[in-house]
């Protein structure tokens, strides 16, 4: 493969890439819409719990009284009981939710790939590898399934949880905040440098051979 042709193949990581996707979801947007507030519950609820358990363990025990420690010990608790129920109740759907798109998705993908294969002319199974034809029907939509099922969903649902989780550090303590931050720039970004720079060599290597 020339160096001219590896350099005009274009990446299949980034996002923009799923964009033909879309044809095959827009039935599904009742579903897709709830699986998005289940996540963001779901996100939500994450981010509640420590402060839940920060409440239950702060306030619970600061009462001087038995009784009154005991009644703010069973209040604090049922807030963390209840956010702990609503996690629950939404990672359970989301997941559902996220998983039948999936499923409809993929079905809806290989029943186009089939129709269009079945429209092609001899000649094109004359230059075209029948395993070729059988990876598109079984291990790309395979893939197409694993990003719109899972990794998809899992990837919003850290980026708001992440997101979530800096807002209420800055609220909270902004110093470490600032920590955090020079953390980031000194571990990660480095990181993401050298992961770039080992994908590009590996796809030469690949070129090469």
């Amino acid at each position: 493969m020339s160096t001219a042709s590896a350099t005009e193949r274009p990446k299949s990581s980034t996002p923009t890439s799923l964009g033909g996707l879309r044809p095959f979801m827009r039935p599904y947007r009742l579903q897709i819409g709830l699986a998005i507030l289940f996540l963001m519950l779901a996100a939500a609820a994450t981010l509640l719990f420590p402060w839940a358990l920060r409440h239950l363990i702060d306030g619970g025990l600061v009462e001087p009284g038995r009784g009154d420690q005991t009644m703010a010990l069973r209040g604090h608790f049922v807030q963390l009981f209840g956010v702990a129920v609503l996690l629950g109740i939404s990672s359970a759907v989301r997941f559902y939710f996220v998983s039948w798109i999936g499923e409809r998705v993929t079905a809806d993908l290989r029943n186009a790939v089939y129709s269009h294969v079945l429209r092609q002319s001899p000649q094109f199974f004359e230059t075209t590898q029948t395993g070729e034809v059988l990876s598109r029907l079984t291990t790309d939509t395979t893939l197409v399934q694993t990003v719109v099922g899972s990794s998809l969903s899992m990837g919003l649902r850290n980026a708001v949880t992440g997101i979530g989780a800096l807002i209420m550090l800055v609220w909270t303590n902004p110093y470490v905040m600032l920590q955090v931050s020079l953390i980031i720039g000194l571990v990660v970004l480095p990181s993401m440098w050298f992961g770039r720079r080992v994908r590009k060599l590996s796809r030469a290597s690949q070129d090469r051979v």
